[in-house]
């Protein structure tokens, strides 16, 4: 006899059992020196700071806080180094330098991932399926171009810079110091870099594995500190080129220090990317590269889709199946391998983004949020939309990096291409539609680096990524990023 078969119940979430990753094989060092010539030396300041877990607020390590004689003797060994063995040796070898680097990466993968998202707050899912993938596989191409540089750059005769400055930011910290370092070291610089101060720790991490290379002493300096220290090298009168990453503000602050001066530079700034979803466009597709692209990161990317743009006749389908979706994901712990969304990386970030928050509900926008526990230690904020939003609106206009997305309406391409590229910035943008016409039409119109069609926050090491407008200059990946370390 066939029994009735009923209908599953289902609340828009499953209910899963803890899956944490351990931490059981990671090494962290009590304290951390500066990586200057090969070596990890106390600070000749004798200061140093906590790095704390964004998650529970727990202490993770103490950083060391370079000053003004540690800078000095950070740049002092990439310029010995740059003159001595570093520029003497072969492309060849300094290419298998790089790539020794790279499989080093691949096979501390999973203690790296552990860290990063103990340090930066992220779900382990990206930092273990993104971060640590992508930092390892730009020191994997990059050792490919070393004895190519000729081939690239053909009757240019292409040599390198010298001692780069690079200053990185706490979104993506391996993957940052991947982006600046694998192209510096294969066109023949040497390196001082400098992690942001509240996630320092897969840098040092990098640094014991620089060391374990056996890269020559000085070719690679990492130093830790807040902002004065990475002030110290943009100032510093023996440092070639500045690369930063991090906030429009603080790169108007660098390009006018280095102004009038020999240092080259490229800046990679804050942004306000407009997602765009057509009514021709795979909806349940586009959704979910919303998802990606401002949630599954914290909206701790400076490309994340912060602005949604949704043709009318399908907008209100579009924002049924985005606070659907939104209510199906998992806020708790980022070493649970089921976590969306993760933790807020620091108390000063949090601070910010409940600031816009309360901007956007005082000038009239609509705020949806995910309804969930949140947990009492730690910094959290649950992804949050906007609706009603105008052009005009605060939370439309200025970067806010965190899980906050704005969403507006439009009828026709040229008013969609309009509101778009109203905004000082220019870095990324996506597309969503079924009509490829259409996504070259707008790729063509739109003021952003890059645009992405029908996917979000996609990255590739041959790819360029930079930005136009307040969003900075230069190019970094792909062949494009080799050409800021280069004279010609």
């Amino acid at each position: 006899m066939n029994k009735e078969i009923k209908p599953l119940k289902f609340s828009g979430k499953w209910d899963f059992d803890p899956a944490p990753e351990s931490v059981d094989h990671i090494s962290l060092k009590d304290q951390y020196g500066l990586f200057i010539n090969g070596k990890f030396e106390n600070p000749q300041t004798s200061n140093y700071f906590p790095s704390v877990n964004p998650a529970n607020e727990e202490h993770l390590s103490m950083i060391a806080e370079a000053g003004e004689k540690d800078i000095n003797a950070a740049v002092s060994a990439a310029r010995k180094a740059f003159d001595g063995p570093w520029s003497k040796m072969s492309a060849k070898e300094r290419g298998k330098y790089i790539f020794r680097i790279a499989r080093l990466i691949q096979e501390k993968s999973r203690e790296l991932a552990v860290i990063e998202t103990l340090d930066g707050g992220k779900p382990i899912r990206e930092s273990r399926d993104v971060d640590v993938p992508i930092a390892a596989a730009h020191f994997f191409y990059y050792a490919g171009w070393t004895d190519k540089l000729n081939y690239a750059f053909p009757n240019r005769d292409p040599k390198p810079v010298g001692v780069a400055g690079q200053v990185i930011p706490w979104n993506f910290p391996l993957m940052m110091a991947a982006w600046k370092i694998a192209p510096a070291l294969a066109t023949g610089n040497t390196v001082v870099l400098k992690p942001a101060e509240t996630t320092s720790l897969t840098a040092l991490k990098l640094a014991e594995i620089i060391q374990e290379a056996d890269l020559p002493n000085g070719v690679v300096n990492i130093i830790t500190g807040a902002g004065a220290t990475g002030a110290g090298i943009v100032n510093h009168q023996d440092i070639d080129k500045i690369a930063f990453t991090g906030s429009t503000g603080v790169g108007k602050i660098i390009m006018k220090a280095i102004a009038g001066s020999n240092k080259k530079s490229t800046m990679e700034l804050g942004g306000k990317a407009a997602n765009i979803i057509f009514e021709d466009a795979p909806l349940d597709q586009a959704v979910e590269g919303v998802i990606n692209g401002i949630y599954f990161n914290q909206g701790h990317v400076c490309c994340a889709g912060s602005r949604l743009f949704v043709q009318e006749s399908v907008y209100d389908v579009v924002l049924r199946k985005l606070k659907d979706r939104i209510q199906s994901l998992i806020l708790g712990n980022p070493l649970d391998k089921n976590t969306d969304i993760g933790a807020i990386n620091s108390k000063e970030q949090l601070g910010t983004i409940n600031k816009y928050l309360k901007i956007g509900q005082q000038e009239g926008a609509d705020m949806f949020q995910l309804e969930c526990p949140i947990p009492k230690k730690g910094f959290w904020c649950p992804p949050t939309l906007f609706t009603n939003v105008s052009q005009s609106h605060v939370i439309a206009k200025e970067e806010i990096f965190g899980p906050v997305l704005a969403i507006q309406t439009f009828r026709t391409i040229d008013e969609v291409i309009t509101k778009a590229n109203n905004t000082p910035f220019g870095l990324s943008a996506g597309v969503w539609t079924d009509k490829g016409s259409k996504i070259f039409n707008l790729t063509s119109q739109m003021r952003a680096g890059v645009v992405w069609a029908n996917t979000y926050n996609k990255f590739d090491p041959t790819s360029p990524f930079g930005g136009y407008k307040e969003s900075g200059h230069g190019r970094e990946g792909g062949l494009h990023g080799l050409t800021p370390y280069l004279n010609f």
